[in-house]
């Protein structure tokens, strides 16, 4: 069975993105940037709500080239292969709004059914990973998220979009921890 995984990009008081959507915030250091790429190397499904979608679809065309523009100073040699990595992998996005997928390998669904994530899980060879905090609390809700990852930035933004529901409790374990000068990574997983 293959295991749903959630990583975030967080601040410290828990949010992934400010009030005006902005993440700029979270740039990763080119160390960072490698734990994150080591973490989806062996992902086969991302599933995404439509914002989240929107934002990693610039990696089907981005580094296609050696020497193209890099999206962060210094790193395009990981950024290239990020986006090999993400270009391989499938893609359901789940999602009313949004007219049509744009990228390769990528399936749209109307409305996120927790039974098919379920059978999803059961029948995948690979794991897969939820991107965006909206269909990551619907699915951590369900009870289909088997690992947490979060990159914590050092920095305080106040409101805007929490990376868990405020309203769930749900009993972890600390898998491991990280620091990456300022970012520290945590890593939760369910109780067996």
């Amino acid at each position: 069975m293959a295991r749903l995984i959630y990583i975030a990009n967080t601040s410290i008081d828990g949010y992934t993105a400010d009030r005006e959507g902005r993440f700029d915030w979270t740039v990763p250091t080119a160390e960072v940037f490698a734990a994150i790429t080591e973490l989806v190397r062996p992902i086969g499904t991302y599933l995404y709500g439509r914002r989240m979608y929107e934002t990693m679809s610039a990696w089907e065309g981005a580094h296609l080239h050696p020497g193209g523009p890099a999206f962060t100073p210094g790193l395009l040699a990981l950024e290239q292969e990020f986006a090999a990595i993400w270009r391989a992998a499938d893609k359901i996005v789940f999602s009313t709004t949004l007219p049509r997928a744009g990228t390769a390998r990528t399936r749209l669904e109307r409305a996120f059914d927790p039974e098919q994530v379920r059978r999803l899980k059961a029948t995948s060879e690979r794991d897969l990973t939820v991107g965006g905090p909206h269909l990551a609390a619907a699915m951590l809700a369900a009870n289909l998220v088997d690992e947490l990852h979060a990159f914590v930035s050092p920095i305080i933004i106040g409101a805007g979009n929490h990376w868990l529901p405020a309203d769930l409790r749900l009993p972890l374990e600390l898998a491991g921890e990280r620091r990456f000068g300022g970012v520290v990574h945590l890593h939760y997983s369910r109780p067996r």
